[in-house]
C-alpha cells in the first residue's frame, strides 16, 4: 500500500504539473518536474516488483527496468536544478547525463544487468506486516562507475546551489539544492548497503525519492501561487491603468495636445485623433513619416530630420524639441510645437519614438506682431538718436563739402593759366575724391542706421563696428567737450549679429554716457569704449563714464520700459537695447565702477560658436 500510494502521489503531481506546463510551454522547470515525478512513480513500482519476485530471472528483469526509471529520475532532476535555480555549469549537466546513459547501455549490452552478474539466492523475510524478497549474488564491479556519476551529480547540484545562494536566492538554494543533495545521497547509501554490502533488506529508494518530489512540487506550487497573485495584481493594475489612461486623455485634451508614436522596427505610426486633426489627416488614413514630412513647410523639413537624428543618437537623453510650419491641404499655414523622446533597447539601438504636437499658430502670430512692433520702436529710436546727432553730422558733412568747393575753385583758377600745373591739378582732384568719399561714408552710416529692416545677421568685425560708431559721435563728443577713448583688443574674433542693430545698441550707450557727464568738470568728461574677450566664447563691449553713477535703488529698474531719469527721455532706449542683445544670444547689464561713474556692458557670441549652436 505504501509503495502504491507513493507511485499514485507522484503520478498525480506529474499530471497536475503537465497541465501547468501545457498552459506555458516555456516553463521548462515544470516539464522536467513532470518527468522526474513520472520516473519516480515508475521506479517505485519497479521496486515493488523486486520485492515480490519468485525467481532470479524475474529479479534481474525487474532490476533492469528499475535502472531505466532511475536514469529518468537522475537526468530530469539534474536539469530541473539547472533551470529552476538558473545556475550550474551546463557542460557538467550534459556530462552527467551522457555518463548515466553510457553507464546503463554499457551494462545492459555487456552484462545484461548493472548490479549483479548472477543471483545466487532468494529468500522471503517479514517487512512492514508482509513478506518481501531479499537476495544475494555476484556483484557487478561496473556499479562503481555508477557511484562515480552520482558523485558528479552531487557536485553539480552543490555548485548550482552555491551560485544561487551568492546571487541572493538563498531560500531556493537551501530548499531545492539541500533537498536534492540529501535525498540523492541517502538513496545512494541505501542502495550501496543492499547491492554492495548485501544487507538482507529490500531497496527503499522509491519512498526516499518521493520526499524529493514533494519538495520540488512545493517550490513549484509557490511559483504557481505567486503567478496567481501576479494575475490578480495585474488585473488591478489594468483597472488602474484604464483609469490612468482616462485621466491622461482628459489631461491631453485639456492641454490641446496631439500624441503620436512611431515604431521604428516596423516603421508604423499611431496618432491620436487630435494629432491627425492638427496635421490634416483623416481618422483612417494610413500614416508614414515621409507623408508627414510632406505636410511640413519645405524650409522646416530638414530641421525636423536633424532634431530626430540627434535624438536617435542619444543627445539630451534621446529627447527632442522643435517648432515647424505645416502647409495644410487647404493651403493654410499652421505653426506646431513638437517634443518627444526616443526609447532604446538593451544594445542602445533606437526602437520607438513618442511625441506630442501643439498648435502655436496664435502665439506665433502674436510674436511676429510683437517683433514687428519692436522693430518699429527700434527704428524710431534710431531716428531719435540721429536727431540728437543732427547738428554734429551736418557739421561733419559740411567740412568735406566745403573742402570740395575750395579745391574745385582752385582747380578752376589753375586751368585758366595758359600752362596749368598738371601735377597740382592732380593733387587737387585727389583731395576732392578723398573729401567726397569721407562725406559718402558719413551719409552711408546715417542711412544704414535710419533704414527700417529685418534682422540680418552676419560675421562682424568688432573693431570696425566700434570705430564706425565712434566716428558718428565724434563731432557730438567734441561739441560736448567729452574725450572719447576707444580701446579694442587686438585679434578679437568675429561675432555673429546684425550690424545696424548692434551699432544702435552701442550708439545708445555712448549717447547715454555723454548725457551722464553733463554737469561734471571738463577734466572729468571722459568716456571709454572697450572691447575684449569674456571667457572662451564671448566678446564683451563696454561703455564706461566718469559721471556720478547710478543710484543703487534705480540700478535694477533702468532697463524697464518707459523708465527714465532724463527730463525729456522716452525710457525705451535701454529696454530696446537689452532686447536686441538678448535676441543675439548675449546679455546687457549695468554696474557702478569702483573709481566712480557707471559702466554698461554687453556680450555677443563668437561667430564660430553661434554657427555651431
Amino acid at each position: 500500500l505504501i509503495w502504491y500510494m507513493v507511485a499514485s502521489a507522484c503520478l498525480t503531481l506529474a499530471v497536475i504539473y503537465f497541465l501547468v506546463w501545457w498552459s506555458n510551454r516555456t516553463a521548462w522547470a515544470n516539464l522536467l518536474f513532470v518527468m522526474a515525478a513520472a520516473s519516480t512513480a515508475a521506479f517505485t513500482l519497479c521496486e515493488l516488483r523486486q520485492m515480490r519476485v519468485a525467481t532470479p530471472g524475474e529479479l534481474l528483469s525487474a532490476m533492469r527496468w528499475t535502472h531505466v526509471a532511475l536514469l529518468g529520475v537522475l537526468v530530469s532532476t539534474t536539469w530541473f536544478v539547472k533551470f529552476y535555480l538558473g545556475a550550474g555549469r551546463r557542460w557538467l549537466a550534459w556530462t552527467v547525463s551522457g555518463l548515466r546513459v553510457f553507464y546503463l547501455l554499457s551494462a545492459l549490452l555487456v552484462w545484461g544487468n548493472i548490479n549483479y552478474l548472477e543471483i545466487t539466492s532468494l529468500r522471503r523475510v517479514p517487512f512492514l506486516g508482509d513478506s518481501v524478497t531479499v537476495f544475494t549474488g555476484i556483484r557487478n564491479p561496473w556499479m562503481l562507475f555508477g557511484y562515480a556519476t552520482m558523485v558528479l551529480i552531487l557536485i553539480f547540484v552543490a555548485d548550482a546551489s552555491v551560485t544561487a545562494w551568492r546571487r541572493g536566492e538563498r531560500r531556493k538554494a537551501l530548499t531545492i539544492g539541500g533537498s536534492v543533495e540529501f535525498f540523492l545521497l541517502l538513496g545512494t547509501v541505501q542502495a550501496a548497503l543492499v547491492h554492495w554490502a548485501q544487507l538482507p533488506i529490500p531497496v527503499l529508494i522509491g519512498p526516499l525519492y518521493v520526499g524529493l518530489v514533494v519538495v520540488m512540487a512545493s517550490e513549484l506550487s509557490r511559483d504557481v501561487l505567486r503567478a496567481s497573485r501576479l494575475v490578480h495584481e495585474l488585473q488591478a493594475s489594468e483597472n488602474g491603468l484604464r483609469e490612468s489612461e482616462a485621466r491622461m486623455s482628459l489631461a491631453v485634451d485639456a492641454a490641446d495636445l496631439g500624441i503620436w508614436i512611431r515604431d521604428l522596427a516596423r516603421d508604423q505610426i499611431w496618432a491620436s485623433h487630435k494629432w491627425r486633426a492638427l496635421f490634416g489627416f483623416a481618422p483612417s488614413e494610413p500614416l508614414g513619416f515621409n507623408a508627414i514630412l510632406q505636410r511640413l513647410h519645405p524650409e522646416d523639413r530638414e530641421g525636423l530630420r536633424q532634431a530626430h537624428a540627434m535624438a536617435f543618437a542619444g543627445a539630451d537623453g534621446g529627447k527632442y524639441k522643435t517648432e515647424y510650419r505645416l502647409i495644410l491641404p487647404d493651403g493654410a499655414t499652421r505653426w506646431i510645437s513638437s517634443q518627444g523622446r526616443v526609447e532604446f533597447n538593451a544594445t542602445g539601438q533606437a526602437v520607438l519614438i513618442r511625441g506630442t504636437a501643439r498648435d502655436i499658430t496664435a502665439p506665433k502670430e502674436t510674436e511676429q506682431e510683437t517683433q514687428l512692433l519692436r522693430q518699429e520702436i527700434a527704428h524710431a529710436g534710431r531716428v531719435s538718436m540721429m536727431g540728437q546727432l543732427a547738428s554734429g553730422l551736418a557739421h561733419e558733412i559740411n567740412q568735406p563739402l566745403a573742402s570740395i568747393l575750395r579745391n574745385a575753385e582752385a582747380a578752376e583758377l589753375f586751368l585758366q593759366h595758359p600752362s596749368p600745373d598738371l601735377d597740382e591739378i592732380r593733387a587737387i582732384v585727389s583731395d576732392i575724391r578723398s573729401d567726397d568719399e569721407r562725406a559718402g561714408h558719413v551719409i552711408d552710416r546715417m542711412r544704414g542706421l535710419l533704414q527700417r529692416q529685418n534682422l540680418d545677421t552676419g560675421r562682424l568685425d568688432v573693431g570696425t563696428l566700434v570705430r564706425d560708431v565712434a566716428a558718428l559721435v565724434r563731432i557730438d563728443a567734441a561739441t560736448r567737450q567729452v574725450k572719447l577713448d576707444v580701446d579694442v583688443s587686438a585679434n578679437l574674433p568675429r561675432v555673429r549679429g546684425d550690424r545696424v542693430q548692434i551699432q544702435q545698441v552701442l550708439l545708445n550707450l555712448i549717447l547715454n554716457g555723454m548725457d551722464a557727464l553733463h554737469g561734471t568738470g571738463l577734466e572729468e568728461r571722459r568716456l571709454n569704449v572697450s572691447a575684449r574677450l569674456n571667457g572662451g566664447q564671448l566678446v564683451e563691449i563696454a561703455v564706461g563714464d566718469a559721471g556720478p553713477g547710478i543710484p543703487a535703488d534705480l540700478l535694477a529698474r533702468i532697463f524697464d520700459p518707459f523708465f527714465t531719469t532724463k527730463p525729456s527721455g522716452m525710457g525705451m532706449g535701454l529696454a530696446i537695447s537689452r532686447t536686441i542683445v538678448e535676441t543675439h544670444g548675449g546679455r546687457l547689464w549695468a554696474e557702478n565702477q569702483n573709481g566712480g561713474g557707471a559702466a554698461f556692458r554687453f556680450t555677443l557670441p563668437m561667430a564660430d560658436t553661434a554657427d555651431s549652436v
